[in-house]
């Protein structure tokens, strides 16, 4: 009996140490970005700056992280993602407080701040990287996604039916950290952030007035 715990004992650290040795450093995988107190919403509604500047001004959030999910290439460099033939989106990766704000109000706020409507597309910004995605961390995660969808449609807020994939989430690779807080720090002076961003963040600002963070109630 000894002889076999420590033989599992050496196999689950053999096990251990290679993930540790193939998975790159900015990958964070399910089981790394759910903790019970907190949790991890991940999605895609173009270009990530956009939707990086609206989740951060809302309440319960507590960090959002720009970077790409949902392809097949290992470690994407954002220009390898620009191609658009890595697969992956541009998403963010939202923690919050679900006892200050839940996963369906988040999802709600999602679909009134991006257009869900335009297949690998949001503006001027055209390619699969730019697809509207929710990547689900869970079944109950699943269901709201699909129930939040049904409910948008059928309140007419868009003219054309929402073509957001919904899919599993597997891996996360945080993008480059220039691009992270990229709407606070460049709003005055990239005229993507006055002429894209800012529409986006007002509607927040008109629409989940009672939802924003105390300190970007008047930003």
């Amino acid at each position: 009996m000894q002889v076999f715990v420590l033989i599992s004992l050496l196999f689950a650290s053999f096990v251990l140490y290679s993930e540790a040795q193939t998975k790159p450093e900015n990958a964070l995988t399910m089981s790394q970005v759910t903790n019970g107190q907190t949790e991890v919403m991940t999605v895609g509604g173009g270009c990530f700056w956009c939707v990086e500047a609206v989740f951060q001004r809302v309440e319960g959030v507590l960090k959002v992280e720009s970077g790409y999910a949902g392809g097949t290439v290992p470690n994407p460099t954002y220009q390898q993602v620009c191609t658009g033939t890595t697969g992956h989106a541009e998403v963010v990766q939202v923690t919050f407080d679900p006892k200050k704000i839940s996963y369906k109000e988040l999802l709600e706020i999602f679909f009134r701040t991006h257009d869900p409507t335009t297949p690998n597309r949001q503006g001027n910004d055209v390619g699969p990287q730019y697809r509207s995605i929710i990547l689900y961390h869970s079944e109950a995660q699943r269901q709201i996604a699909e129930e939040v969808i049904r409910e948008t449609n059928a309140a007419k807020i868009w003219r054309d039916p929402i073509v957001t994939e919904v899919v599993p989430f597997t891996v996360f690779y945080k993008a480059e950290a220039y691009h992270q807080n990229y709407y606070n720090q460049n709003r005055l002076r990239n005229p993507y952030c006055i002429f894209v961003i800012d529409p986006k963040v007002e509607k927040l600002r008109k629409e989940y007035k009672a939802k924003l963070k105390k300190e970007y109630a008047k930003d």
